[in-house]
C-alpha cells in the first residue's frame, strides 16, 4: 500500500482510499481529496513534513499524519 507520504515530488498520483477515523476523513475530503482524484506532489519539506501538492487546480499543504491516511496508486 503506497501513501500520499511515500510518494516524490514531481509525481502525479490517484487517490484509491482514504483510511482513517471519520473526523479526519471527513476533513480531508472537504479539501477536495476524494477517490478516484488526480495529485501532483509539488514539494516535500526536508524533514517529509508538510507536503505540497496540486488537487484540483489549487495548492495544498498536509501534515505527514494527513498525508499517511491517503492511499494512492
Amino acid at each position: 500500500m503506497k501513501t500520499l507520504r511515500d510518494t516524490t515530488p514531481g509525481e502525479t498520483v490517484q487517490v484509491v482510499k482514504l483510511h482513517g477515523s471519520s473526523a479526519v476523513k471527513r476533513r480531508i475530503m472537504d479539501m477536495g481529496i476524494t477517490k478516484g482524484c488526480s495529485l501532483y506532489i509539488r514539494k516535500v519539506a526536508p524533514l517529509g513534513d508538510p507536503v505540497e501538492i496540486t488537487v484540483r487546480g489549487y495548492e495544498l499543504s498536509l501534515r505527514k499524519d494527513d498525508a499517511k491516511i491517503v492511499e494512492v496508486a
